[in-house]
Protein backbone atom coordinates (compact mmCIF):
# COMPACT_ATOMS: atom_id res chain seq x y z
CA UNK A 1 0.00 0.00 0.00
CA UNK A 2 1.49 3.41 -0.76
CA UNK A 3 1.07 7.07 0.52
CA UNK A 4 -2.05 7.10 3.01
CA UNK A 5 -3.07 3.81 2.14
CA UNK A 6 -3.57 4.33 -1.21
CA UNK A 7 -3.61 0.82 -3.20
CA UNK A 8 -0.64 2.31 -5.65
CA UNK A 9 1.07 5.70 -5.54
CA UNK A 10 -0.91 8.41 -3.95
CA UNK A 11 -1.13 11.58 -6.25
CA UNK A 12 -2.42 15.45 -5.84
CA UNK A 13 -0.94 18.41 -4.35
CA UNK A 14 -0.27 18.73 -0.99
CA UNK A 15 -0.85 22.12 0.36
CA UNK A 16 1.34 24.03 3.38
CA UNK A 17 -0.31 26.26 5.30
CA UNK A 18 0.87 29.83 6.86
CA UNK A 19 1.72 30.03 10.29
CA UNK A 20 -0.57 32.77 11.60
CA UNK A 21 0.49 34.95 14.52
CA UNK A 22 -1.74 37.38 17.03
CA UNK A 23 -0.87 40.52 18.09
CA UNK A 24 1.49 39.29 20.99
CA UNK A 25 3.32 37.11 18.67
CA UNK A 26 1.83 33.95 19.17
CA UNK A 27 0.77 31.13 17.17
CA UNK A 28 -3.25 31.95 16.34
CA UNK A 29 -5.01 28.60 17.01
CA UNK A 30 -8.52 30.30 15.94
CA UNK A 31 -6.67 31.94 12.73
CA UNK A 32 -4.99 28.67 11.92
CA UNK A 33 -8.52 26.35 11.96
CA UNK A 34 -9.62 28.79 9.83
CA UNK A 35 -7.08 28.81 7.12
CA UNK A 36 -6.94 24.84 7.36
CA UNK A 37 -11.20 24.90 6.85
CA UNK A 38 -10.52 27.38 3.66
CA UNK A 39 -8.21 25.13 1.98
CA UNK A 40 -10.29 21.88 2.82
CA UNK A 41 -12.88 23.58 1.07
CA UNK A 42 -11.01 24.68 -2.26
CA UNK A 43 -10.75 21.12 -2.64
CA UNK A 44 -6.49 20.32 -1.93
CA UNK A 45 -6.54 16.60 -1.07
CA UNK A 46 -3.82 16.90 1.56
CA UNK A 47 -2.16 19.45 4.06
CA UNK A 48 1.19 19.71 5.66
CA UNK A 49 2.21 21.62 8.24
CA UNK A 50 4.43 23.55 9.71
CA UNK A 51 6.70 23.37 6.16
CA UNK A 52 9.26 26.20 5.72
CA UNK A 53 6.64 28.37 3.79
CA UNK A 54 5.25 28.20 7.24
CA UNK A 55 8.41 29.26 9.26
CA UNK A 56 9.14 25.96 10.89
CA UNK A 57 12.64 26.85 11.43
CA UNK A 58 11.22 29.84 13.47
CA UNK A 59 8.94 27.62 15.63
CA UNK A 60 9.97 26.35 19.24
CA UNK A 61 9.12 22.44 19.44
CA UNK A 62 5.81 23.04 21.51
CA UNK A 63 4.67 25.83 18.51
CA UNK A 64 5.64 22.75 16.04
CA UNK A 65 3.99 20.10 18.08
CA UNK A 66 0.96 22.59 18.54
CA UNK A 67 0.46 22.92 15.03
CA UNK A 68 0.83 19.22 14.21
CA UNK A 69 -1.88 18.39 16.88
CA UNK A 70 -4.34 21.47 15.47
CA UNK A 71 -3.86 20.50 12.09
CA UNK A 72 -4.97 17.34 12.90
CA UNK A 73 -7.35 18.64 14.83
CA UNK A 74 -8.93 21.01 11.97
CA UNK A 75 -8.79 17.99 9.31
CA UNK A 76 -10.88 16.04 11.27
CA UNK A 77 -10.31 13.15 8.77
CA UNK A 78 -11.23 14.61 5.95
CA UNK A 79 -7.94 14.79 4.26
CA UNK A 80 -4.20 12.81 5.10
CA UNK A 81 -2.34 15.67 7.24
CA UNK A 82 1.94 15.33 6.71
CA UNK A 83 3.68 16.93 9.45
CA UNK A 84 7.29 18.11 8.86
CA UNK A 85 9.65 17.23 11.31
CA UNK A 86 13.63 18.55 9.81
CA UNK A 87 15.59 19.24 12.75
CA UNK A 88 19.48 19.22 12.93
CA UNK A 89 19.95 16.27 15.19
CA UNK A 90 18.00 12.86 14.16
CA UNK A 91 17.14 12.21 17.96
CA UNK A 92 15.32 16.12 17.43
CA UNK A 93 13.28 14.77 14.41
CA UNK A 94 12.40 11.70 15.73
CA UNK A 95 10.60 13.28 18.68
CA UNK A 96 8.47 15.63 16.62
CA UNK A 97 7.94 12.65 14.75
CA UNK A 98 6.97 10.48 17.04
CA UNK A 99 4.85 13.21 18.80
CA UNK A 100 3.34 13.96 15.32
CA UNK A 101 2.44 10.36 14.94
CA UNK A 102 0.50 10.41 18.38
CA UNK A 103 -1.44 13.69 17.31
CA UNK A 104 -2.87 11.28 14.70
CA UNK A 105 -0.61 12.51 11.46
CA UNK A 106 -1.37 10.23 8.52
CA UNK A 107 2.41 10.72 7.75
CA UNK A 108 5.73 13.00 8.12
CA UNK A 109 8.62 14.42 6.28
CA UNK A 110 11.89 15.23 6.55
CA UNK A 111 15.40 16.33 5.28
CA UNK A 112 18.32 15.05 6.07
CA UNK A 113 20.14 17.07 8.85
CA UNK A 114 20.81 20.80 8.10
CA UNK A 115 24.44 22.14 7.54
CA UNK A 116 26.37 19.05 8.15
CA UNK A 117 28.22 17.66 5.47
CA UNK A 118 27.46 14.25 6.15
CA UNK A 119 27.78 11.55 2.96
CA UNK A 120 25.56 8.91 1.98
CA UNK A 121 26.14 6.59 4.78
CA UNK A 122 25.15 9.13 7.66
CA UNK A 123 22.25 10.30 5.70
CA UNK A 124 21.11 6.77 5.33
CA UNK A 125 21.02 6.41 9.20
CA UNK A 126 19.69 9.86 9.62
CA UNK A 127 16.55 8.40 7.59
CA UNK A 128 16.71 4.96 9.27
CA UNK A 129 16.33 5.97 12.40
CA UNK A 130 13.18 7.97 11.52
CA UNK A 131 11.42 5.16 9.54
CA UNK A 132 12.29 2.28 12.46
CA UNK A 133 10.60 5.11 14.98
CA UNK A 134 7.35 5.33 13.85
CA UNK A 135 4.45 3.39 12.25
CA UNK A 136 3.06 5.76 10.02
CA UNK A 137 4.55 6.58 6.23
CA UNK A 138 7.44 8.83 5.73
CA UNK A 139 8.48 11.11 2.96
CA UNK A 140 12.07 12.33 2.64
CA UNK A 141 12.78 15.69 1.70
CA UNK A 142 15.35 16.77 -0.78
CA UNK A 143 16.05 20.11 -0.97
CA UNK A 144 17.64 22.37 -3.14
CA UNK A 145 21.69 22.25 -2.75
CA UNK A 146 21.78 25.67 -1.69
CA UNK A 147 19.48 24.71 1.34
CA UNK A 148 20.28 21.16 2.48
CA UNK A 149 21.74 18.07 1.81
CA UNK A 150 20.09 16.55 -1.61
CA UNK A 151 18.91 12.96 -1.54
CA UNK A 152 20.70 10.81 -4.52
CA UNK A 153 18.71 8.58 -6.32
CA UNK A 154 20.57 5.65 -4.96
CA UNK A 155 19.29 6.14 -1.53
CA UNK A 156 16.31 7.12 -2.22
CA UNK A 157 16.05 3.14 -4.19
CA UNK A 158 18.12 1.88 -0.91
CA UNK A 159 15.37 3.44 1.48
CA UNK A 160 12.42 2.25 -0.15
CA UNK A 161 13.42 -1.12 -0.89
CA UNK A 162 14.19 -1.73 2.52
CA UNK A 163 11.65 -0.01 4.33
CA UNK A 164 7.88 -0.54 3.92
CA UNK A 165 6.67 2.74 5.39
CA UNK A 166 9.00 5.23 3.53
CA UNK A 167 6.61 5.76 0.54
CA UNK A 168 7.09 9.11 -0.87
CA UNK A 169 9.94 11.95 -1.55
CA UNK A 170 9.46 15.90 -1.94
CA UNK A 171 12.54 16.69 -4.87
CA UNK A 172 12.74 20.45 -4.25
CA UNK A 173 15.62 21.04 -6.39
CA UNK A 174 13.29 22.53 -9.40
CA UNK A 175 15.94 20.66 -11.58
CA UNK A 176 13.98 18.43 -13.99
CA UNK A 177 16.87 16.43 -14.89
CA UNK A 178 17.19 14.92 -10.59
CA UNK A 179 13.50 15.03 -10.73
CA UNK A 180 13.60 12.72 -13.77
CA UNK A 181 16.32 10.72 -12.23
CA UNK A 182 14.04 10.88 -8.50
CA UNK A 183 11.00 9.21 -10.27
CA UNK A 184 13.05 6.68 -12.22
CA UNK A 185 14.55 5.23 -9.01
CA UNK A 186 11.46 5.34 -7.15
CA UNK A 187 9.60 3.67 -9.99
CA UNK A 188 12.22 0.68 -10.13
CA UNK A 189 12.30 0.40 -6.34
CA UNK A 190 8.74 0.03 -6.11
CA UNK A 191 5.91 1.19 -8.24
CA UNK A 192 3.45 2.49 -4.59
CA UNK A 193 5.80 5.23 -4.15
CA UNK A 194 4.70 8.91 -4.92
CA UNK A 195 7.64 11.22 -5.74
CA UNK A 196 6.18 15.18 -5.75
CA UNK A 197 7.56 18.42 -6.58
CA UNK A 198 8.61 20.99 -4.04
CA UNK A 199 6.46 23.89 -5.70
CA UNK A 200 3.78 23.91 -8.26
CA UNK A 201 5.55 22.90 -11.61
CA UNK A 202 3.14 20.72 -12.27
CA UNK A 203 3.39 20.61 -15.82
CA UNK A 204 7.17 18.83 -16.33
CA UNK A 205 6.97 17.68 -12.91
CA UNK A 206 3.87 15.27 -14.21
CA UNK A 207 5.58 14.76 -17.55
CA UNK A 208 8.57 12.86 -16.08
CA UNK A 209 6.61 10.96 -13.57
CA UNK A 210 5.88 13.13 -10.56
CA UNK A 211 2.87 11.89 -8.87
CA UNK A 212 2.20 16.05 -7.75
CA UNK A 213 4.14 18.75 -5.71
CA UNK A 214 4.09 20.43 -2.72
CA UNK A 215 2.10 23.90 -2.84
CA UNK A 216 3.26 27.01 -1.42
CA UNK A 217 0.64 28.89 -3.67
CA UNK A 218 -2.81 27.64 -1.94
CA UNK A 219 -3.28 30.01 0.66
CA UNK A 220 -3.15 32.48 -2.07
CA UNK A 221 -4.27 31.17 -5.28
CA UNK A 222 -6.21 27.78 -4.63
CA UNK A 223 -8.40 27.61 -8.07
CA UNK A 224 -5.26 27.94 -9.82
CA UNK A 225 -3.33 25.47 -7.91
CA UNK A 226 -6.44 22.95 -8.00
CA UNK A 227 -6.92 23.76 -12.15
CA UNK A 228 -3.15 23.24 -12.70
CA UNK A 229 -3.01 20.00 -11.15
CA UNK A 230 -6.39 18.84 -12.46
CA UNK A 231 -5.57 19.73 -16.41
CA UNK A 232 -1.93 17.76 -15.62
CA UNK A 233 -3.08 15.31 -13.99
CA UNK A 234 -6.21 14.41 -17.54
CA UNK A 235 -3.06 15.18 -19.75
CA UNK A 236 -4.99 18.39 -20.87
CA UNK A 237 -1.68 19.62 -22.59
CA UNK A 238 -3.45 23.00 -23.58
CA UNK A 239 -4.89 24.31 -20.65
CA UNK A 240 -2.13 22.84 -18.38
CA UNK A 241 0.42 25.14 -20.75
CA UNK A 242 -1.73 28.02 -20.37
CA UNK A 243 -2.64 27.39 -16.51
CA UNK A 244 1.15 26.33 -15.57
CA UNK A 245 2.59 29.97 -17.41
CA UNK A 246 -0.16 31.49 -15.24
CA UNK A 247 1.25 29.69 -12.11
CA UNK A 248 4.72 30.54 -13.03
CA UNK A 249 4.37 34.24 -12.83
CA UNK A 250 2.60 33.66 -9.64
CA UNK A 251 5.22 32.17 -8.47
CA UNK A 252 7.93 34.72 -9.78
CA UNK A 253 6.13 37.20 -7.50
CA UNK A 254 5.69 35.32 -4.42
CA UNK A 255 9.19 33.53 -4.09
CA UNK A 256 11.25 36.79 -3.77
CA UNK A 257 11.82 37.21 0.23
CA UNK A 258 10.29 33.94 0.74
CA UNK A 259 7.91 33.26 2.65
CA UNK A 260 7.13 36.77 3.69
CA UNK A 261 6.04 37.23 0.18
CA UNK A 262 3.48 34.48 0.75
CA UNK A 263 2.24 35.82 3.85
CA UNK A 264 1.51 39.48 2.10
CA UNK A 265 -0.32 37.76 -0.53
CA UNK A 266 -2.53 36.32 1.40
CA UNK A 267 -3.33 39.16 3.23
CA UNK A 268 -3.89 41.11 -0.17
CA UNK A 269 -6.46 37.88 -1.03
CA UNK A 270 -8.12 38.97 2.24
CA UNK A 271 -6.35 36.49 4.60
CA UNK A 272 -4.19 38.26 6.67
CA UNK A 273 -1.83 35.98 9.40
CA UNK A 274 0.44 38.23 11.00
CA UNK A 275 4.08 39.48 9.90
CA UNK A 276 6.21 36.64 9.51
CA UNK A 277 9.18 36.29 12.34
CA UNK A 278 12.71 37.62 12.89
CA UNK A 279 15.26 36.81 11.22
CA UNK A 280 12.51 37.28 8.57
CA UNK A 281 11.09 40.37 7.70
CA UNK A 282 7.69 41.78 6.27
CA UNK A 283 7.37 43.56 3.17
CA UNK A 284 7.83 47.21 2.95
CA UNK A 285 4.26 48.94 2.22
CA UNK A 286 5.74 50.03 -1.30
CA UNK A 287 6.91 46.11 -1.96
CA UNK A 288 3.34 45.28 -0.61
CA UNK A 289 1.66 47.81 -3.28
CA UNK A 290 3.80 46.50 -5.97
CA UNK A 291 2.70 42.99 -5.59
CA UNK A 292 -0.97 43.62 -5.13
CA UNK A 293 -0.58 45.46 -8.40
CA UNK A 294 1.02 42.38 -9.73
CA UNK A 295 -1.82 40.15 -8.40
CA UNK A 296 -4.46 42.20 -9.81
CA UNK A 297 -2.56 42.52 -13.37
CA UNK A 298 -2.26 38.55 -13.48
CA UNK A 299 -6.04 38.11 -12.68
CA UNK A 300 -5.47 36.60 -8.99
CA UNK A 301 -7.67 39.05 -7.11
CA UNK A 302 -10.09 38.58 -9.80
CA UNK A 303 -10.12 34.73 -9.93
CA UNK A 304 -9.44 34.24 -6.21
CA UNK A 305 -11.47 33.94 -3.28
CA UNK A 306 -11.20 37.48 -1.44
CA UNK A 307 -11.27 36.50 2.34
CA UNK A 308 -12.50 32.75 3.89
CA UNK A 309 -15.16 31.39 2.23
CA UNK A 310 -13.97 29.27 -0.62
CA UNK A 311 -16.56 29.78 -2.66
CA UNK A 312 -16.60 33.92 -2.53
CA UNK A 313 -15.99 35.84 -5.58
CA UNK A 314 -12.91 38.19 -5.77
CA UNK A 315 -12.14 41.86 -5.57
CA UNK A 316 -10.76 43.23 -8.90
CA UNK A 317 -9.25 46.96 -8.67
CA UNK A 318 -8.68 46.75 -4.68
CA UNK A 319 -5.13 47.84 -3.94
CA UNK A 320 -3.63 48.63 -1.02
CA UNK A 321 -2.44 52.62 -1.40
CA UNK A 322 1.64 52.76 -1.22
CA UNK A 323 3.96 53.52 1.53
CA UNK A 324 7.00 53.30 2.97
CA UNK A 325 6.57 51.94 6.56
CA UNK A 326 9.76 50.41 6.34
CA UNK A 327 12.94 51.90 3.87
CA UNK A 328 13.05 50.37 0.57
CA UNK A 329 16.61 49.83 0.87
CA UNK A 330 16.56 47.44 3.46
CA UNK A 331 14.80 44.83 0.84
CA UNK A 332 15.46 46.42 -2.63
CA UNK A 333 12.81 48.58 -4.25
CA UNK A 334 10.07 46.53 -6.39
CA UNK A 335 10.09 42.48 -5.99
CA UNK A 336 13.20 41.36 -7.69
CA UNK A 337 15.33 39.32 -5.93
Amino acid sequence: MGLFGHPGRWEGVIACPLTPYDAAGDVDGERYAQQVEFLIASGVPALCAPMHVGESLNLSFAERELLATLTVRAARGRVPVVVHVSCPGTGHTVRLARHAQSAGADAVIATASYHWDLGEEATARHFEALVTAVDVPVIGYSPPPTAGTPLPAELITRLARRHGNFLGLKEASNHMATFGAATRAAGAARPDFSVLGGIEYLLPQRSLGGAGAFSICAPVAPRLVMALWQAARDSDQQRARELQARMTRLLALLVPYYPAGVKAAAAIMGRAMGDVRLPLTPLTAAQTHHLAAALEQEGITASEPHGWDAAANGTPGHLPAAGTARTDAQHGEGLGP
